[in-house]
């Protein structure tokens, strides 16, 4: 395909961005931007289960190498990671940022300015790492980026606990969605990232995401602009249920689905409390996942 133009761009012509902005703010009020629906007051500062407030909080911001080859090319992802979470994930790699909320408040106008200083350092997209419970704000900076000439595609990187309403209401802004299925299976889910209904909430949000934007597209360069990619972290023994999760993909959403099965599981944080953590996975082990993946027709998995 030729030049690709970001979706959010069509909305801007006619003022529904703002429009979103303002129905989205109305769901802080009483907070049910994510599915845990705390229906706290978050635009006076209360906290429910992300223990985020009124303001953004970012650890850091710049172009990131570290992501798939389609989403870095040769200028990198423009990363900015958002502190906070949806879950509690006990072998969380950044506990740090995502448990404990460490970083720096920002405005909707500093995060647009990041958005554009992050283009102009010739970023291959904006990729807004742990989303979720900042949606409100974040297109709140999108609105203003867009007048200052922001262009570039967006990607929406989430553990997958994520609100069908809200996601609606991200219809025609997000480029490329990139959700991790973590688990799949509710009660291992609960274990382990201390939410009750994971893969039902994790499903039916990628559901909508494929909706939205269906299988993932290249630019003429190569680079991915638009589509869905799900991240799926391979676990000892296992626990994810990864066979559970790839069936899924294969029979509720499409088999050119881009999946990227992952190695890299290493026992962070809290892992030392549950022995079945305590270890990487076997090279076995990853090369069951690629082969059952293989098995039932998944064509795009080498990402």
């Amino acid at each position: 395909m030729g030049k690709y133009q970001a979706r959010y761009l069509k909305l801007a012509e006619n003022g529904e961005i703002e429009h979103r902005v303002t129905l989205l703010k109305e769901k802080l009020k009483s907070c049910t931007v994510c599915p845990h629906h705390c229906q706290v007051n978050r635009l006076e500062n209360k906290r429910g289960f992300c223990q985020a407030g009124t303001k953004m909080v970012i650890s850091a911001y710049g172009p990131h190498f570290g992501e798939e080859g389609i989403l870095v090319g040769e200028g990198g992802s423009g990363t900015i990671f958002f502190s906070h979470c949806t879950l509690r994930c006990v072998f969380c790699q950044n506990y740090e940022i995502s448990h404990k909320g460490e970083g720096y408040k920002v405005s909707p106008q500093e995060l647009a300015r990041i958005m554009l200083a992050l283009q102009r350092r010739g970023c291959h997209n904006i990729n807004l790492v742990s989303p979720s419970h900042f949606v409100p704000q974040i297109v709140e900076a999108l609105s203003l980026a867009i007048k200052d000439g922001l262009t570039l595609p967006l990607v929406y990187n989430t553990g997958g606990y994520d609100d069908i309403e809200t996601l609606k209401l991200l219809d025609g802004i997000i480029d490329i969605y990139m959700p991790d299925i973590k688990f799949g299976n509710n009660e291992k889910a609960k274990k382990y990232t201390k939410v009750t209904d994971y893969f039902d909430i994790a499903t039916a949000a990628v559901k909508e995401m494929y909706r939205q934007v269906g299988n993932l597209k290249l630019d003429d360069r190569g680079i991915a602009c638009s589509g869905l990619l799900i991240r799926h972290l391979v676990m000892p023994d296992n626990l994810a249920d990864t066979e559970k999760v790839l069936d899924f993909i294969a029979a509720e959403l499409s088999k050119d689905t881009a999946v990227n099965i992952m190695n890299q599981y290493y026992p962070a944080h809290q892992a030392y409390l549950y022995p079945e953590l305590g270890r990487r996975i076997s090279r076995q082990e990853y090369y069951n996942a690629i082969e059952y993946a293989e098995k039932l027709g998944l064509t795009n998995t080498r990402l």
